[in-house]
């Protein structure tokens, strides 16, 4: 782990600096997939899961008796956990819903707009080394209240060709109506093009690796609409003389036992702060299960020391996290500075892991720096809006002008036409009168 003091601006921008891949170097690999289950449908997705998850599927959908046998293998502790965090979403959730008024422009001219849920939405949530029940409900959730049709899951089978309880328990529970037993970049070409098995949708949601990754951003060019570019997870951490190490500690690893490439910073303006911090990483990293991952992503995660809070308020704006956490004295006057961040944890009793499983934001954020110009997943990414005018004679006498004067200058005459015809038929009916 660095620890940097006191830089100079000029020398910021490389220590905002990601562990990630350029995933385009991968689309001439995962064009080869794409393409493949594009044209063989299920024949290319059995290939490729024999290949790539080791196992040979005969079928590549969930059934009913295979959900029925998970809601019995699932602990009760669990299902009660799962349907309280269910709660809290759907209360965070439900509250976004968008209601739209009709708007008078001008006289005679009125405009509005309706939020229309996408019909078909595709979720990918990876297998790995952890089943990620918790991302089904980040985006099953606000998919079925948003109103979604067809909510379409796919996820990578064990050896046996099996789903993990806990997900499909979850999928259950949420309101997915299709499963598929699927992982990898042919999981995205399964849901982009359709297959006999794998219902084509619109768009398509979750994180996954680096070749999930860039499936996605070459299906998003010309099939499907996804949900934001994705890298590996992330945390900012801002502390002050006053924040508890240990507490600091535990943050950065619940970050960092994601995966050899996730990322955690440190900044405060106390550099009395930093060996506590460090020592409690330490002792903690210690008792951990996945503490190889853990102490991989340490390598690449940094504790930086600024002068003063301006400093950490530009740094972090700089940085845009995917995590922003912050335990300081004056967390609320901190936070109202910060621009750039996907989810926002204030106070020494917010951790991360709130905002991952149970307290009803979504944990699907932006990363590498997308928190510039991406929102995490809400309800809005699960609907389009449309938009609606409806224009009386009046109200055409009063835009005509204005709306002819405009075309006449940008040369297209059949848009200033469309305009005069109906004055004209206005005139005419007047004057018949």
């Amino acid at each position: 782990m660095e620890i940097v003091k006191y830089p100079e601006r000029k020398d910021w921008k490389a220590l905002t600096k990601r562990a990630t891949l350029d995933v385009t170097a991968l689309f001439d690999t995962v064009r080869r997939v794409l393409d493949d289950v594009r044209t063989e449908g299920d024949v290319a997705l059995r290939r490729y899961e024999k290949q790539f998850d080791k196992v040979d599927l005969k079928d590549l959908r969930v059934y009913p008796e295979e959900i029925q046998e998970a809601h019995a293998l699932v602990p009760d502790e669990l299902k009660h956990a799962i349907l309280q965090a269910k709660q809290h979403i759907e209360t965070f959730h439900a509250a976004q819903r968008f209601e739209g008024q009709k708007v008078q422009t001008a006289p005679g001219v009125m405009c509005w707009q309706k939020a229309v849920p996408i019909e078909k939405v595709g979720l990918y949530v990876p297998g790995g080394t952890a089943p990620l029940f918790s991302t089904v409900l980040m985006l099953a959730v606000p998919a079925r209240i948003a109103g979604c049709r067809e909510i379409v899951l796919c996820t990578p089978p064990n050896a046996e060709g099996k789903i993990h309880p806990a997900i499909l328990y979850a999928a259950d529970v949420a309101g997915v109506s299709c499963i598929g037993k699927v992982g990898g970049s042919q999981a995205i070409a399964a849901m982009a093009y359709g297959t006999e098995s794998i219902p084509k949708v619109y768009k398509i949601f979750g994180p996954g690796n680096q070749y999930v990754t860039a499936a996605k951003q070459w299906v998003s060019l010309r099939e499907a609409a996804i949900d934001m570019p994705a890298g590996p997870s992330e945390v900012e951490v801002i502390a002050d003389g006053n924040a508890r190490p240990e507490f600091i500690a535990a943050d950065f690893l619940s970050q960092a036992e994601h995966g050899v490439d996730s990322q955690a910073l440190l900044l405060t303006t106390d550099e009395h702060l930093v060996s506590p911090v460090v020592e409690a990483i330490q002792k903690q990293l210690e008792v951990l299960p996945r503490r190889e991952i853990t102490a991989k992503a340490l390598e690449h995660s940094r504790i930086i020391v600024l002068k003063d809070w301006e400093e950490i308020v530009d740094f972090t704006n700089l940085y845009a996290p995917e995590h922003l956490i912050i335990q300081t004295d004056n967390y609320s006057y901190l936070a109202e500075q910060v621009q750039n961040a996907g989810s926002v944890f204030m106070g020494p009793y917010t951790p991360e892991s709130a905002g991952d499983y149970a307290s009803g934001t979504n944990h699907t954020l932006p990363t590498n720096g997308y928190a510039h110009a991406y929102s995490g997943v809400n309800l809005d990414s699960f609907i389009k809006k449309m938009t609606f005018q409806e224009i009386t004679p009046d109200g055409i006498a009063h835009l005509g002008d204005t709306i002819r004067t405009m075309a006449a200058h940008e040369h297209l005459e059949a848009h200033r036409n469309a305009v005069s015809v109906r004055l004209e038929s206005l005139d005419k009916t007047r004057g018949d009168r």
